[in-house]
């Protein structure tokens, strides 16, 4: 491993004392500010294993010592699988109330290992270590490497019916625990924990970047993304609001799972939009559209398409016992409801580098009004 390497090691460990207070604060702060508790437990977990291990873990330890050591490498990744099995409403319900009572025990059951009344368990944590040998002087017991195996296939079985970032930190932060414990170092511990926890902060961002500025429904950038956009245009430009009709009778007719596919229907023709247009999810029922460097004269054509686009599709009603998964051999379950969907548009232009995108989007809203008030499905120009 590299940081066996005297000289390396040297380089790092006047930076190593900060390192895990750093990653592990900030993450723990922006996990508590953005209301995620599934990393910032996670988080937690691996300061205490970092801590743990600088404390207990160089070589030439007592016997005390390595049990201590041990016991982290055997509940250090079953912690981070049972995590990463949870979710964010199941970490607030018995079942993870029950999984924090056991992490809140573990800090007081790894001391205990150090009690001389225990010792028969730490001979009994520690025996096999002798000469068992891993990834380059990884050191670790048969146990310990059941362990990690275990976590692993349970990580990889989430992160495979789950694929979001977040699971896909927890199986780094898996394989950065499994390096810390093997190397049997404190500054190892140190870097590779840290390291760990690095990538679930990075995941932890780069998930509430999305969920601000995507809109989970639809797959578009939602309406701070549209924000974003506007402070960024200058020159020409033109923008578009689009609206279902009738939307909220559709909701109180169907339902609103059937909105949501209606929805969903939309978002994914938007997306489709040529001429350079750029679609969002303004809000509810309501879409943006930015032409940059087009006028609504040139934009018109490309909203008139979409227009029939969306005129032109039958949108077919879900039935309620349908199933969330496509069935291997489809199902008879009788005629299916097809209905019509139309949409409404406005669209105005900025006059110049001094325009106001914000006075766009209000002519813009306004020409959809107008379109609306002479009989919806229709595309208007601003005056």
């Amino acid at each position: 491993m590299s940081l066996q390497v005297d000289a390396f090691r040297g380089a790092l460990e006047p930076f190593t004392p900060a390192y895990p207070w750093i990653v592990f604060g900030a993450g723990v702060l922006l996990g508590w500010r953005f209301h995620r508790l599934q990393p910032v437990l996670a988080l937690l977990v691996l300061f205490a294993a970092e801590r743990t291990l600088v404390a207990f873990g160089d070589a030439g330890a007592s016997l005390a010592d390595r049990a201590v050591t041990a016991s982290v490498a055997l509940l250090l990744p079953l912690d981070l699988a049972a995590l990463a099995w949870h979710s964010e409403r199941s970490l607030r319900a018995p079942a993870g109330r029950v999984t924090l009572g056991l992490l809140l025990a573990q800090p007081l059951a790894v001391a205990l290992v150090r009690s001389p009344e225990l010792a028969p368990l730490a001979r009994a944590l520690d025996a096999g270590r002798a000469g068992a040998q891993g990834l380059r002087g990884v050191v670790l017991t048969q146990p310990e490497l059941l362990a990690f195996g275990a976590a692993l296939a349970l990580a990889s079985a989430r992160f495979a019916l789950r694929q979001t970032l977040i699971q896909s930190g927890f199986l780094w932060a898996l394989l950065a625990a499994f390096l810390a414990v093997g190397a049997g170092t404190g500054l190892a511990a140190t870097v590779y924990l840290t390291t760990g926890g690095l990538v679930l902060v990075l995941a932890l961002v780069e998930t509430s970047h999305r969920l601000a500025y995507d809109d989970e429904l639809t797959g578009l950038p939602g309406r701070r993304a549209f924000e974003d956009a506007l402070l960024r245009l200058g020159g020409r430009y033109a923008i578009a609001m689009v609206d279902i009709d009738h939307f909220k009778r559709f909701n109180d007719e169907h339902g609103h799972d059937a909105g949501d596919q209606l929805l969903r229907m939309v978002g994914a023709t938007l997306t489709r939009t040529e001429g350079g247009g750029r679609a969002f999810r303004y809000g509810g029922e309501e879409f943006a559209i930015l032409f940059p460097g087009r006028s609504s004269t040139e934009a018109l054509p490309h909203l008139e398409a979409l227009r029939r686009a969306i005129e032109a599709t039958s949108f077919t009603l879900r039935g309620r016992d349908r199933p969330r998964r496509k069935p291997k051999r489809p199902v008879a379950t009788g005629p299916r409801r097809k209905l019509s969907v139309t949409v409404s548009i406005g669209v105005a232009e900025s006059d110049g580098d001094e325009a106001d995108p914000r006075a766009v989007v209000n002519a813009a809203d306004r020409a959809l009004y107008r379109a609306k008030g002479a009989g919806r499905n229709r595309v208007v120009c601003a005056a």
